[in-house]
């Protein structure tokens, strides 16, 4: 009985980490596909991360903003940090950005109250 119990457990936690893991992809592949949207700094306001929408399609990543949510700033760069593109707009609204180079990047949406969002992906041929 005992067996039975610890068996079960063990198979709970192994497919609650899966699904973690499943749900919390870094890196989407550029033959298209939604990108997670998490939050980094919050300054005790209402999580954003719903009203922004993003995803890539071969080199072009497209952020929507469902809501207003002020005046943005968008942010790409390399996984390594080094600045790609920026775009400064109003929401609600929508930005495009052309990834000339294959590899992984890192977009970051700062709000103006200073919450920051971001989103992984990877740019391939």
């Amino acid at each position: 009985m005992f067996q039975i119990k610890k068996s079960i457990i063990l198979c709970c936690v192994l497919l609650m980490t899966a699904l973690v893991f499943a749900t919390t992809t870094s890196y989407v592949q550029s033959d298209g596909g939604s990108i997670l949207i998490k939050e980094t700094n919050a300054h005790g306001g209402l999580d954003r991360s719903n009203t922004i929408e993003a995803s890539i399609n071969n080199h072009t990543l497209s952020i929507v903003f469902l809501q207003n949510i002020g005046h943005v700033t968008v942010d790409v760069e390399t996984d390594t940090g080094t600045p790609v593109d920026s775009q400064s707009l109003a929401t609600p609204d929508s930005a495009q950005f052309y990834i000339a180079v294959t590899g992984n990047y890192v977009f970051t949406v700062t709000l103006s109250n200073g919450d920051e969002y971001y989103g992984e992906f990877t740019v391939t041929d």
